[in-house]
Formats: structure tokens, C-alpha cells, sequence
């Protein structure tokens, strides 16, 4: 079981819910420290109080903002924890809307709900089917450590799971980075969705892994061992000048297939470069006419 983070209760209407957050999440890394590269020792970070020009022990660091003025407010955890918020220690139903609806854009955190006391079980699991069976989301608002957010309340594995969301305006526009470039040829967009289709054969998303943090094991078991470290593979570099799109993708599906199938035979290909017929090959309709008149020839004889 995860640490508990927070108790609050889901405000859906006139019904209270009390529930514990959990994190829904935890990242595995390797940890790296910061050092002196001449001797590898440690660096420390200390806390030195300007005015006093003395180091500062932890449990006397607070939160302070300074105003215009220069002046500064010290915040405490009281006063933080006590904020005149309402979802302080709700979370507040707004509203149901599709998944679809929530820009992926704005997903920031995830955390698991469980009920908290017995007495919340029933309306914890009524709330739950209700979103189940309508294939809806709830659109949230809640303040989760010193910070409200907008969140999306849904269902994973029969659990209530809150994903707190961006404020609108903390997602960038796009204006000015999509590339000023011609329309594609439909021929290079189909070759694209053929590569797509073949690249996501037998795709598994739960069984990928994280190569950084492995790539980053063997490096490090290599320096300890005193041996030479592995290193990055040569990389991919397009080549100047104008690219044959089609010509590219060709090769790319070729060798996706390649990679997926070793043990079959690639198919001939049946269009040239630019997704005509080669010169040469009969037609489906020349084909067709040809069967049939050696079809008569056979019933003449």
C-alpha cells in the first residue's frame, strides 16, 4: 500500500465522500549525485540566511513571498494548510464530459482514491459504476499540496483514479513551430499509413521498458569493473539535398517487415517510385481477358 498523501472528501452534489489519495506512480532511476569531479567526493547544498550569514537547519526553513515593496510574508505550514479554499479538503464535482473532451496536453498527475471508513464504501462504489457505465470522466477542482488544480476523476481496475490537469492558460500555442512545406501526394500518405500499420504489429505497450536507465546500469557496472563503457550506436543522419519520400518509405516498410518476419521472403514489388504501375506488367483487366480467351480456345478444342 502507498503512502497516504491526503484525506478529502468528493463533493458529487449533495453526496460526501471520504477517500485517501494515494500517488499513483513511482519513478525508477538511477541514482546520480552530484560530485567533485577531481575526487568524486559529495557536494552538499547548504541553506545560508542572507541577513544572518549563517547556515540555517531545515526545520526552520519556511515559505515567504516578497511583495513590490520589498517586504516579505512568511507562510507558514498552518497557513498553507489552512487556506480559505474551498477544495482545501474537497474535491469538487463540476461536471461530466467525455474523455475524448480533455486535451492530452493537460495531464499532469495521477493518484488512486480509496475510501476512507466503512461508510464510504457504497457511495464510493456507486459514484465509480455511474462513470463505468456512462463512459464518462469528471471534470475536478482540487488543491493537492499548496497547489488547486483543475483534475479528470475516472475509473482504472474498479478504482477511482484523480489526474490533476494544467490550468489552459499553462499550455503553450503552437503558433509558429509546424514547418512552412507543400501538402503531401496522397501516394506518400498511403505508403505512410502502411508503414504506420506495420511498424504496430504486435505491438505490446506493457512491454516496453525504460533503455536510458538500463543503458545508464551498464555504464556504470562497466566503470566499476574498470573497463571500457559501452557507447551510443552510430547515429541516423538524413542525407542533405531532396529526399524521394516515396522511395524512403518503400524502404522503411521493407524493412520494418524484415525486422518482424525474417523468415519470410519479401513480397515483389508492384508499383514503381511514384506509386505507378511499372511499365510492363499486365493490368488486372488485361489479365482478366486473357484468361477468358484461353478459356474459349480450350472449350474449341
Amino acid at each position: 500500500m502507498p503512502q497516504t498523501i491526503a484525506k478529502v472528501h468528493i463533493s458529487f452534489g449533495l453526496v460526501s465522500i471520504p477517500v485517501t489519495v494515494f500517488s499513483a506512480t513511482e519513478q525508477h532511476a538511477v541514482p546520480l549525485h552530484q560530485v567533485h569531479a577531481r575526487d568524486g567526493a559529495r557536494i552538499r547544498m547548504r541553506r545560508f540566511c542572507e541577513a544572518e550569514g549563517v547556515e540555517v537547519p531545515y526545520h526552520e526553513v519556511v515559505r515567504g513571498y516578497e511583495a513590490p515593496d520589498g517586504r516579505t510574508v512568511i507562510l507558514t505550514k498552518d497557513d498553507l494548510a489552512d487556506l480559505p479554499l474551498p477544495t482545501t479538503k474537497s474535491i469538487e464535482v463540476l461536471a461530466f464530459v467525455a474523455a475524448t473532451d480533455i486535451d492530452p496536453l493537460a495531464y499532469d498527475k495521477p493518484y488512486y482514491l480509496g475510501a476512507d471508513g466503512s461508510a464510504a464504501g457504497r457511495p464510493y462504489v456507486l459514484l465509480r459504476d455511474a462513470l463505468a457505465e456512462s463512459g464518462q470522466v469528471a471534470i475536478c477542482r482540487v488543491a493537492i499540496r499548496t497547489r488547486e488544480s483543475l483534475a479528470v476523476l475516472q475509473v482504472r481496475d474498479d478504482v477511482l483514479v484523480l489526474h490533476t490537469l494544467l490550468w489552459p492558460d499553462e499550455i503553450r500555442p503552437t503558433a509558429g513551430i509546424a514547418p512552412a512545406a507543400p501538402e503531401p501526394r496522397r501516394q506518400e500518405l498511403q505508403m505512410a499509413r502502411s508503414l504506420m500499420q506495420v511498424i504496430s504489429e504486435d505491438f505490446r505497450l506493457e512491454e516496453q521498458r525504460d533503455e536510458y536507465r538500463h543503458a545508464l546500469e551498464k555504464v556504470v557496472e562497466a566503470k566499476l569493473a574498470g573497463v571500457e563503457p559501452p557507447h551510443a550506436p552510430g547515429a541516423q543522419v538524413l542525407p542533405a539535398g531532396v529526399v524521394d519520400l516515396m522511395a524512403a518509405l518503400q524502404a522503411s516498410v521493407d524493412e520494418a517487415q524484415r525486422s518482424r518476419h525474417p523468415d519470410e521472403a519479401p513480397p515483389a514489388p508492384a508499383q514503381g517510385k511514384t506509386g505507378r504501375k511499372t511499365a510492363g506488367q499486365p493490368t488486372g483487366a488485361q489479365k482478366k481477358a486473357a484468361a477468358k480467351k484461353t478459356a474459349r480456345k480450350r472449350s474449341v478444342g
